[in-house]
Order: C-alpha cells, then sequence, then structure tokens
C-alpha cells in the first residue's frame, strides 16, 4: 500500500534540514537521510553529495517495507529501528513517527552507541515537526488540482471532436 504524499512547508523543511545538520555534527556520523516511505529524500547533512541519494533513498524504503512484512509475519506490529554493520560504513536507520525514514551513515570514527543515543533525541524533535506538519495538512483545505473552474463540460468540450484546438 503506497503511502500518501508528504506535504511539506518551508518553515518546517528548515527545522528538519537544521536538526539533521546537527546531528550529523553530533553524533560525528558521515551522512543523515531523511527519506519518506515513499522513497523520496526529504532532507540531507553530510557527505550526502557524494551519494546517489535518489537510488539510496529508494532502497531504504523498499528495505523498511520488506522488513515490515517480516515483522506482520511474527505478529511484530514493526520495526522502528534497523543496523547493518559493514567493514567501512555502517548504516543504522529507524522510524520516525512512522512517517519518515532516517538514515546515519558512519563509519569507524564514531561507535553504533553514540549514533543511537543521538538519534534518539533527533527522532523526538522530527516526531513533533512531522505530527504538527500532519495537523496543518489536516487543517487545510484539500487544493483542487484543476482549479475548480473547470466544469464537465469544460471536459466535453476539450475532448469533442469537434473542436478545433490547432485553430
Amino acid at each position: 500500500m503506497l503511502n500518501p504524499q508528504l506535504v511539506m512547508y518551508d518553515e518546517e523543511l528548515k527545522q528538519i534540514q537544521a536538526i539533521a545538520e546537527k546531528l550529523q555534527q553530533d553524533s560525528r556520523a558521515q551522512t543523515i537521510l531523511l527519506v519518506d516511505k515513499n522513497g523520496q529524500l526529504i532532507a540531507a547533512a553530510g557527505g550526502a553529495d557524494q551519494l546517489d541519494t535518489t537510488s539510496l533513498s529508494s532502497l531504504v524504503a523498499g528495505n523498511v517495507a520488506a522488513t515490515g512484512g517480516i515483522a506482520q509475519l511474527i505478529k511484530e506490529e514493526e520495526f522502528t529501528g534497523q543496523f547493518h554493520e559493514g567493514k567501512g560504513i555502517s548504516i543504522h536507520m529507524s522510524l520516525v513517527g512512522r512517517r519518515v525514514i532516517l538514515v546515519v551513515l558512519f563509519d569507524k570514527s564514531t561507535t553504533h552507541g553514540l549514533v543511537r543515543l543521538r538519534v534518539k533525541k533527533a527522532n523526538q524533535e522530527l516526531t513533533k515537526i512531522f505530527d504538527d506538519l500532519a495537523a496543518k495538512a489536516a487543517s487545510t483545505p484539500a487544493l483542487d488540482p484543476f482549479g475548480g473552474d473547470i466544469t464537465d463540460d469544460d471536459i466535453d468540450n476539450l475532448f469533442n471532436d469537434d473542436s478545433d484546438l490547432f485553430g
């Protein structure tokens, strides 16, 4: 099942970016990514410009979806955190408010314990922002993608063979 598209406002995006940058510094991580569950990159800090963030975001979202399937099979609601250890780079992923995925890429210059500690604080701050965003989006009337000025007759006329669209 697809997740609804996240509505993002400039003010909240700046707050999210600031939290990502602070987390990157405080945890001594190489890169921080915030990805929605559809695989769209929301924010990045650190060495993200050295990565294919589009592919990585998509794969992270797929990984979280796959482990969600595993969780269901074993009667667990979901796994809120994952850790993958590599020879040079490790990755810590955690769900933020059940809406987005916080991804931390780090090397041997820091520890998984420090990353987890800093992620916990950032997760709390981010959860509040995403809760506020959800409330703001719910209280904002839905926008009509057609501007609300198009009638059924307009649509019929648009696709009517008798109309001369090209003059």
